[in-house]
């Protein structure tokens, strides 16, 4: 998720500053596998997808690239931010994390049944001919 995502969700007084700023004062708890920045090309294709609504007044974008959280990052900030709205916004969007998990792998299991019939039945039709 991004940084200006998370500030919203976690109805951040400061924004993005609020949150860059409790990562860097524990910075040692956000290591790359839970938190990173966007390349400047991954950055305007967001924005390239905003476009049409894009109003390109000065100060209007941050001219720093935003942080991207992982859900091992997302949870860690809940506890660095330590406020009712994180904590509660950090339990949904663990809760959402996990039904995407469990989405992904029922329906890894079932395309792996499938395929074994398939292969199955094909292995039975060469054999007839």
């Amino acid at each position: 998720m991004l940084d200006s995502d998370l500030a919203k969700l976690y109805e951040c007084a400061n924004g993005t500053k609020t949150i860059n700023l409790a990562v860097k004062r524990h910075i040692n708890r956000f290591p790359e596998r839970f938190m990173f920045q966007l390349t400047k090309d991954e950055y305007y294709e967001i924005l390239r997808f905003q476009f049409e609504t894009l109003e390109l007044e000065q100060g209007k974008y941050s001219k720093y690239l935003p942080y991207v959280f992982t859900e091992q990052g997302v949870a860690m900030l809940a506890t660095v931010l330590r406020t009712p709205v994180a904590e509660e916004v950090s339990i949904r969007i663990m809760d959402a994390f996990v039904a995407m998990r469990k989405y992904i792998s029922t329906n890894l299991i079932e395309q792996k049944y499938i395929n074994d019939l398939v292969l199955k039945d094909s292995k039975r039709i060469d054999l007839l001919f």
